[in-house]
């Protein structure tokens, strides 16, 4: 119900300020910038994101499969099965859907969106596989989306590149402010949909939460003190070798079990092309919504009138010009990703509002992209509370990332 009033709500706000720019602005090509939009959006959901998804998925599908018939998925999951089963209570203790939800956040942790989402889909799956009212967003189906979408990177090798690429001397300045920003939004993420689901808060989960910070602050601080060189290389080489590390663990595993490994792997990967199938018609349609919505210059009213209420409020403005990226990320990754990049041409890669538009990028994930995608390839039609609890912990990260860029940079 709840994407169903926000997808309307995407069409008709951004209709009426057609409406409003075309008769109170004088803006005759307000109409075929939204129609050419439209156009140009469902083309790319379809060619740009699920056909780019297509290769990527048969790929680790077939990957997860091996890992699955070698019973790695199911090791993994009796190790963490303490954890996760304090925050998947309706799970099963040591279901392979705990180690594939694993897998899906290890990826993301390490910066490999690419490895992250057919992990994370097949988590999904799975999930739905277990849960009693099909078609409606279970406990643990919400609690695993929207911890995803808190967008929980430790390595924002992207943003790096980003930076480097408008002239920052300083790309990796950003690393820190970017790793405490996601990790709020995780915390944030997990006591808003633990609340709701009235999960039992124990001296277990207190102290596996506790030793994740530990453990992400021993890395922050041991990073921090590297050289820029140093910390680039760190980025650029660790991310990659542990994904490579894991593939060739995988496969060998695989061999030792005596699986038939190229068997497996085909058998896994033609789950792939199903999948992106699936998903189609939920990101056409939530993709197209935002597209309207964002060329419509809806995102651009919010903007200035949100800095009207901080000058309102006698708080420091000097923010409010990083916050369209900030704003966009719930919505459409490449397009924060483009405003990241226009507000450092604008402004500096290295200024505080450069800085702090990464700080944003880094600190969250696309929202409702990921409600489309995960929930899509499985069918579920009713998200219950999802929209609003990541979207509330996506605020929440918005401002950890404003007093982290105040702290860092100022």
């Amino acid at each position: 119900m709840a994407l169903n009033i926000v997808w309307i709500a995407f069409f008709v706000i951004g209709f009426i300020v057609a409406l409003i720019k075309f008769f109170y602005d004088g803006d005759t090509t307000i109409f075929k910038t939204l129609v050419d939009g439209i156009f140009d959006s469902a083309k790319s959901s379809v060619v740009d994101v699920a056909f780019s998804l297509a290769g990527t998925m048969v790929f680790f599908l077939g990957l997860m499969n091996i890992a699955e018939k070698a019973g790695a998925i199911n090791w993994l999951a009796k190790r963490l099965n303490p954890f996760m089963k304090r925050l998947f209570p309706e799970i099963p203790g040591g279901h392979p859907v705990m180690g594939e939800m694993v897998m899906n956040f290890s990826a993301n942790m390490l910066g490999l969106d690419n490895a992250a989402t057919p992990f994370g889909l097949k988590a999904m799956k799975s999930l739905e596989e277990i849960n009693p009212n099909k078609g409606t967003a279970s406990n643990a189906q919400i609690m695993f989306l929207v911890l995803h979408t808190s967008g929980l990177v430790l390595i924002p090798l992207s943003i790096f590149t980003y930076r480097i690429s408008v002239g920052s001397t300083d790309a990796t300045s950003v690393f820190i402010p970017c790793v405490l920003g996601t990790v709020i939004t995780t915390l944030a993420s997990i006591l808003i949909v633990g609340f709701k689901q009235k999960l039992k808060w124990d001296l277990v989960l207190a102290a596996w939460i506790f030793g994740l910070i530990a453990i992400v602050a021993a890395l922050m601080v041991g990073v921090y003190y590297m050289s820029p060189a140093d910390k680039s290389n760190f980025s650029t080489i660790s991310g990659n070798l542990i994904l490579l590390v894991i593939i060739v663990t995988i496969i060998l595993g695989g061999v030792y079990k005596k699986v038939s490994v190229f068997d497996a792997f085909i058998d896994g990967a033609k789950e792939g092309f199903n999948v992106v199938l699936k998903i189609i018609p939920f990101l056409v349609g939530m993709l197209v919504a935002i597209r309207v919505f964002r060329d419509s210059g809806a995102l651009n009213y919010i903007v200035n009138g949100i800095s009207y209420l901080v000058h309102a409020a006698g708080l420091p403005t000097d923010f409010v010009p990083a916050l369209p990226t900030a704003i966009m990320k719930p919505f459409s990754g490449s397009g924060a990703r483009g405003m990241m990049i226009d507000t450092m041409k604008a402004y500096g890669a290295d200024s505080f509002i450069g800085k702090l538009a990464c700080t944003f990028q880094g600190s969250a994930d696309t929202t409702f992209y990921i409600l489309a995608l995960y929930f899509g390839s499985v069918g579920i039609k009713k998200v219950r509370y999802s929209v609003w609890a990541g979207l509330t912990a996506d605020f929440i990260g918005v401002i950890a990332a404003i007093i982290i860029g105040y702290i860092f940079f100022r």
